[in-house]
């Protein structure tokens, strides 16, 4: 047992598992912590039947996209200020590439890459294909493999937007190699954190990238479709202009002008009435992380994750590991190759044990500290090795796929 184990073996105690199941799916959605419970149970029994509409006040709802994403912003290593809380992943990051590609009107280039979160680069394809509509020379996206992306750098390219641990494999891009070339190009770059925030000791004023973006509902445990959140670099936080310019947004939005005038500060990137219900669960969630460094959360990831590759290569060897085998250049999850994947997955959560799929074959299990411990990893790996030793996952039942995988 490590020092580690001690800490976290209180914070597993603040959340509310199901008996009999062991939960290696946080980097997909995290599990409901009791104060979650408690605060959604609080805001509609107390704030929102009683207050009503004073609950914008008197509950301190009209504030709360600020206080959650300043507590947000303390676990990735923002200035307080510089993150706020709004919207989905999809809608910030078209606020943050409109925006960035608004301060680079001479180039044409969106660079992005091949590992990149699908959304992404639906959302960008989007945005180009409106702005191609009134421009002589048109914008293009350029997608290169992960490994290309630094190389492809030149002064062509307006925006750089990648995301810092690929969803599907686990790797870890080397964002401060690009982020400082693109710095030197003059490029606009655009971080997404969602599989990285809560997970990495992130930092990332030192990463210097111009924007980031992240989900509130996995490592953050905020519940399903919580809101997510946005990061704007200091020096263009009073002069970014947001394209979604909503009446949250607004200098003063109860003046109710008709003319849009952006907040000062990071408040001009939200842009309609927040989701009260799911900020509350949200900013109940994150008071776990009070006490706990992320330098602990990566070193016990690592600690972790260490333990499931050496169990499944003594007790699975022909299941084949798509993560980085160095815990350096790879996040929180755990990525193993399956020809059957989605039916193994299946099979699995039949046996209690959850984990997810990703096309074309790739199993995945996040390895989560703050309420996964060893008992729970040689558990998970006796599981696996059952269910493919006795190939239960080879039925009928298992491959029939579910709308989510």
């Amino acid at each position: 047992m490590t020092d580690l184990t001690a800490i976290f073996s209180k914070t597993k105690q603040a959340f509310d598992l199901p008996e009999g199941v062991i939960y290696l799916d946080g980097n997909s959605l995290g599990p409901m912590t009791y104060a979650s419970r408690a605060r959604l149970v609080e805001e509609m029994d107390v704030q929102w039947s009683k207050k009503l509409i004073r609950g914008w006040n008197e509950a301190g709802w009209f504030h709360l996209p600020q206080v959650v994403g300043d507590k947000i912003g303390e676990l990735i290593g923002a200035p307080k200020g510089t993150v706020t809380t709004a919207d989905n992943t999809s809608i910030n990051v078209f606020k943050a590439l409109s925006a960035a590609i608004a301060m680079q009107p001479e180039r044409r280039v969106i660079l992005s890459d091949s590992g990149n979160f699908p959304t992404d680069l639906y959302i960008a394809q989007g945005l180009i294909a409106q702005l191609n509509k009134s421009v002589e020379i048109p914008y293009t996206l350029k997608i290169v493999s992960p490994q290309q992306v630094y190389a492809a750098l030149d002064e062509s390219v307006a925006v750089v937007m990648i995301t810092q641990v690929d969803y599907c494999t686990g790797r870890l891009h080397p964002v401060q190699k690009i982020s400082e070339k693109a710095r030197q190009l003059n490029i606009k770059s655009i971080l997404d954190l969602c599989h990285s925030g809560g997970a990495l000791d992130v930092q990332i004023e030192q990463l210097n990238v111009d924007f980031a973006i992240g989900c509130g509902y996995k490592y953050f445990n905020g519940g399903p479709g919580a809101p997510a959140f946005i990061y704007v670099r200091q020096e263009h936080i009073n002069d970014v202009q947001p394209v979604l310019s909503g009446w949250m947004g607004h200098a003063n939005p109860f003046a109710f002008e008709q003319a849009y005038t952006p907040m000062q500060g990071i408040g001009r990137m939200r842009v309609g009435t927040p989701s009260v219900l799911g900020l509350a669960s949200l900013d109940a969630a994150l008071d776990v992380w009070q006490g706990i460094d992320m330098k602990m959360i990566r070193a016990r990831s690592i600690e972790l994750s260490e333990l499931f590759i050496n169990e499944l290569k003594v007790r699975c060897p022909s299941l084949e590991l798509a993560s980085p085998e160095d815990a350096e250049l790879r996040g929180s999850q755990l990525s193993f190759k399956f020809k059957e994947g989605y039916a193994l997955v299946q099979a699995l959560i039949a046996q209690g044990l959850i984990g997810d799929f990703r096309m074309p074959n790739i199993v995945r299990f996040g390895i989560t500290p703050l309420y996964i411990d060893e008992q729970d990893i040689v558990a998970a790996a006796i599981i696996i090795e059952d269910v493919l030793h006795n190939k239960r996952w080879d039925c009928a039942q298992f491959k029939a796929r579910q709308a989510v995988t």
